[in-house]
């Protein structure tokens, strides 16, 4: 009688807890870990790395001068857009609320500029609109 061993180790069934079998194919439960472990590696490699809010401060603060609060609240609002972004759909996720930030202030004073050096720092497409042709 032929004894059933993994297909991707060798291993006969004794020798394993698990022996799971397809079509004319088994699998170990050791295999199917090793799997899991490498396409775990894999994922995590490939999620892209977004700069933390401080470095994002400091790349505008190279750009912008003044507008702190502005320059804080646009760096946090942006990492947590990219961090809901990457984990959406992971077991455990960390709910974040999603978030819009309304910039106001006097000509000149920065609004866009920051809006535009922050879409050119990530790599990001950025439009301007005139809102009075709306109305």
């Amino acid at each position: 009688m032929e004894e059933f061993h993994c297909s991707f180790c060798g291993k006969q069934r004794r020798e394993v807890r698990k022996l799971i079998s397809g079509p004319r194919v088994f699998i170990c439960d050791q295999c199917v870990t090793l799997c899991n472990d490498i396409l775990a590696k894999e994922e995590a490699s490939e999620r892209p790395k977004y700069p933390p809010p401080r470095a994002i401060v400091d790349e505008l603060d190279r750009y912008v001068v003044g507008q702190k609060a502005a320059k804080r609240a646009l760096s946090v609002a942006v990492y947590n857009h990219y961090k809901r972004i990457g984990m959406r759909g992971k077991a455990g996720d960390v709910e974040l609320q999603k978030g819009n930030i309304l910039m106001i202030g006097p000509t000149g004073s920065g609004k866009t500029l920051l809006a535009q050096t922050l879409a050119k720092k990530l790599d990001v497409p950025f439009a301007i609109a005139d809102a009075t042709t709306l109305t």
